[in-house]
């Protein structure tokens, strides 16, 4: 293979779900009868899996964990978000048009993501975007997560192998740790879902456009 892979992130990268994913998480709120969490909040319990963010919600909002309730909320959350997954969820500025000229230009693209594996793909069916990928990898099609590094070469080995390069793209410490496992080098972008700032992550390279990316992997794989 002459061309790069390149593996991006989805929430927050590629798509703003965040409309979305907090609806779906105020409704399992709502529905334990308690406040719910305003978008700034959601930026921080993005990206490490649906358990996750309603273990952390649930903490926010709620008190000590309770596992019956959590249990209940994360059920409410993953129906409600299921039947909503593309309601406002939109593609970031730049996507479509780089994604579809990087395709055009044979490089090999794939998606790597904490999102339940279903979802991703409905998501991605919803918004045009599933036919630019060569591999789609979300929660449940492995037993391990981000940041295990193994699914970053999972997702590789299934776009045919690294060639001249293969780049993680995402958002946030975990893409960043996923990357490093790996031995690849990695891109955020600064408009993500991270608490703390982009640039402060430790990335090879970070752009606030997502139409700035090609450049950045250029340079990248032109390093020794």
């Amino acid at each position: 293979m002459t061309t790069p892979a390149l593996v991006f992130d989805l929430d927050g990268t590629l798509v703003d779900t965040a409309p979305d994913l907090l609806a779906a998480l105020n409704t399992a709120l709502e529905a334990e009868g308690r406040p719910p969490v305003d978008p700034g909040d959601l930026r921080r319990l993005v990206g490490r899996g649906a358990r996750v963010l309603i273990s952390e919600a649930f903490k926010m909002v709620v008190g000590p964990a309770n596992p019956d309730a959590q249990a209940r909320m994360l059920a409410c959350f993953l129906a409600y978000y299921e039947e909503h997954v593309a309601d406002r969820s939109r593609p970031f500025p730049g996507v479509v048009e780089t994604l579809t000229a990087l395709n055009a230009q044979g490089v090999r693209l794939g998606v790597l993501t904490n999102k339940p594996h279903e979802m991703s793909i409905r998501l991605l069916e919803a918004l045009g975007l599933s036919p630019l990928f060569r591999a789609i990898y979300g929660q449940g099609r492995k037993t391990y997560l981000k940041p295990d590094p193994r699914l970053f070469a999972d997702v590789v080995h299934d776009l045919g192998g690294p060639g001249r390069g293969a780049v993680m793209i995402g958002d946030s410490i975990t893409d960043v740790e996923t990357a490093r496992g790996a031995g690849a080098p990695v891109i955020l972008v600064s408009y993500g879902y991270t608490p703390e700032p982009a640039h402060s992550l430790g990335a090879d390279a970070v752009v606030d456009a997502f139409g700035d990316i090609p450049a950045a992997v250029a340079k990248l794989l032109q390093r020794p």
